[in-house]
Formats: structure tokens, C-alpha cells, sequence
């Protein structure tokens, strides 16, 4: 409001500025003009010839020679602007201090939008301009590959780009193309599945699951495969299945896998276990001897803690994960859902920590 306040007196100033001499009369200037000081002269030659200081001759030449140089200045002198259009330009001048603001409030008002937060200019840059280099990438190889439709590699280069830009159907068309003309492996079986599987809203269609039956018997290990026929048999209702093929996933898993979480959370969900959040090496020592009631009371504790922390500074991006995935773990997938919409607020000014929570969030199963 200070701002709006200092900018609505910036603007009444230079209004008065501009318009503050079209409501002046020019009776000052009538007083220092050369009309005025002749007749003033004139008056003073009759005040000495009534005084006797000068002889009726002397007066009468002084008269002839002042009345002469008052005519000529008379007619070099603009004539006065009547009284009226004095009047025309004080309304004038008032009208336009008061109309300005007003049409400018009626302009702003529909067409503003007083309550969109700040958005700097160079986030707006680099994020545009990263979305139009991508999209721009994304034609040049479309482009490409209507000349060179047999090019396996520009498939494989497409086909996960689309799927990320939300062009599911396209994508799927470039992952066959890519089976076509790069030939079988499990990757690229459980690829297609997926990008089906995105296409249907995420389940887990026949077409999709055919394809990650594919994928896995090409690869026993793959990971994707493995974790979406899990996936496949949760939504078919047969959870304990999906418990047995997700342990097994894990006991297999390196410790470093990316995707370990969201195998996690999902056998949680499913009620087959999991582990809790991530506890220092001091923690779990304390904890071997507590009870499972005290064990998991503090475990509350810790994640409570953790969301009081992000409340007050939300800039944490991994902190926002592992928030959300202690609810998962823990079962409790309304709250990983709020959290993850508090974080994607907390972040939205920063395109770079948002790519980062969207990425995090899409691999512990929570997209959008």
C-alpha cells in the first residue's frame, strides 16, 4: 500500500506540474509589461506639470514622445485572453487531474492483476526459455524423423522427451518405433509400458502389464518392470502378491538405488512393511531397546519435527521428500499429499528447486 501511496502522489504532482499555469491569470505579468510602465509615465508628466517642475511646452513634447512609444509596445504586446477562457482552462486543468486516475483504475482493473505474486524477470527468462529450447528440440527431431523414419536413435532420444512433456500417446508411438528399429530389451519394454500405463492415468492396463511380462522375461531384474507388475497386482487386488514381488525387488535392490523409496512406500501401502524414515546412527542405537509403541512415538515425534522445521523455511527440497515419504511409509498418504503441495507452494519462485521436488515426487508416486 506505501508503494501505491507514493506512486499516486508522484502522479498528482507532475499533473499539477503540467497543468498549474493553465488556471494562472496574467495579471502579473500585466504589471511588469512595458504598456504598464508607460502609462505610468504619462501619470507622472501630469503630477510634475500640476507640481509646476516642468513647463507646459516640456510636458506636452514628454506626452507626444511616451504616448508614441506606448502605442507601439500596444500593438507588440499579445492581446489578454478573456476572462473566459481562463474558466475553460481551470476546468480543463481539473478535469484532467481527476479523470486521469480514474480511467487509469478502470483500465487496470479489468486487464490487472493487483494480487499475482512477484515473479522476477530472470526466473521468468529461464524458465521460457528452457521450456521453448525444449519444444524447439522436440520439432527439429520431429522433424527429422518424418525424413528419416528408420532412424532408431532419434526414436530413442524422442520417446522419453514426449513422455516428460506429458504427450503420452505420442510417446508410445515413439517407443514402438524404437522397439522397431533399435530391436528387443527389457529397458526399453518397460519404457512402452510405462508410457501406457501414463496414458491410461496410471493403471496399470493389459496392454501395459503385457508389455512388462515382456521386459521381464528378457531381464528377471529389471527394476521397472518389476516394481510396475507389482503395481499390476495391487490394483488387481492381490496385494500380497505385489508385497512378494516388491521384497524381492528390494532384496535386490544396490542401497543406492533412486527408486528404493518408492518401492518402500509402496509395500508399505500395501501393508507388506517397509522401512521408517531415516534415522541417525545416535537413534537407532537408542532405539534397539525401546518398545515398538515407544519406537514408533518417537519416529512421530521426528517427522513432526520435520514439518515444523519445513513450515518455517520451505526452501529444503530434500526435507520436503523425506516428509513425504515417512507419511507414505508410515501409511498415512493424505498428509504426504498436503506435504507435497505445501512444498511445491513453498518453492514455486525457484524453477530449479521445483524441477527437483517434481522429479522427487514423481518417483516416490506422487505426480501431478
Amino acid at each position: 500500500m506505501t508503494l501505491w501511496f507514493v506512486f499516486a502522489l508522484m502522479t498528482v504532482a507532475a499533473i499539477f506540474a503540467v497543468l498549474w499555469p493553465l488556471g494562472r491569470t496574467s495579471r502579473a505579468q500585466d504589471q511588469g509589461s512595458e504598456v504598464a510602465v508607460y502609462k505610468d509615465q504619462l501619470a507622472e508628466i501630469d503630477r510634475d506639470l500640476a507640481a509646476g517642475l516642468i513647463l507646459a511646452p516640456e510636458a506636452e513634447a514628454a506626452r507626444v514622445e511616451i504616448s508614441r512609444r506606448l502605442l507601439a509596445a500596444a500593438a507588440s504586446e499579445p492581446a489578454t485572453a478573456p476572462m473566459s477562457n481562463l474558466k475553460w482552462r481551470r476546468a480543463a486543468a481539473v478535469l484532467a487531474l481527476a479523470g486521469l486516475p480514474l480511467v487509469a483504475i478502470g483500465v487496470y482493473v479489468p486487464l490487472g492483476s493487483p494480487r499475482l505474486q512477484d515473479f522476477p524477470l530472470a526466473q521468468r527468462e529461464r524458465g521460457s526459455g528452457m521450456a521453448q529450447s525444449l519444444e524447439n528440440l522436440v520439432v527439429q527431431v520431429e522433424q527429422h524423423l518424418e525424413k528419416n523414419p528408420t532412424d532408431g536413435r532419434g526414436w530413442n532420444v524422442l520417446a522419453p522427451v514426449l513422455e516428460r512433456l506429458g504427450r503420452f500417446d505420442d510417446a508410445v508411438r515413439a517407443y514402438r518405433n524404437s522397439l522397431t528399429y533399435n530391436g528387443e530389451s527389457a529397458e526399453r519394454r518397460s519404457d512402452l509400458g510405462e508410457a501406457i500405463s501414463a496414458a491410461a492415468g496410471g493403471v496399470v492396463t493389459a496392454e501395459a502389464k503385457a508389455e512388462f511380462e515382456r521386459a521381464h522375461g528378457l531381464n528377471a531384474d529389471d527394476p521397472k518392470a518389476n516394481y510396475f507388475l507389482g503395481l499390476a497386482a495391487e490394483q488387481d487386488g492381490r496385494k500380497d502378491d505385489a508385497a512378494n514381488i516388491w521384497r524381492a525387488l528390494l532384496a535386490k535392490a544396490p542401497a543406492d538405488a533412486p527408486w528404493r523409496a518408492l518401492v518402500q512406500s509402496s509395500l508399505a501401502r500395501v501393508g507388506g512393511g517397509g522401512t521408517m524414515p531415516a534415522l541417525s546412527d545416535e537413534t537407532v542405537a537408542a532405539s534397539k531397546d525401546m518398545a515398538e509403541v515407544d519406537r514408533n512415538t518417537m519416529v512421530r515425534g521426528m517427522v513432526d519435527r520435520l514439518a515444523t522445521r519445513l513450515k518455517q523455511n520451505g526452501d529444503d527440497v530434500e526435507g520436503w521428500l523425506r516428509l513425504v515419504r515417512a507419511y507414505l511409509v508410515m501409511g498415512e498418504r493424505d498428509k504426504a499429499m498436503g506435504a507435497s503441495a505445501e512444498a511445491r507452494q513453498a518453492v514455486a519462485s525457484n524453477a530449479e528447486r521445483l524441477r527437483q521436488l517434481n522429479e522427487g515426487l514423481r518417483t516416490l508416486g506422487i505426480g501431478g
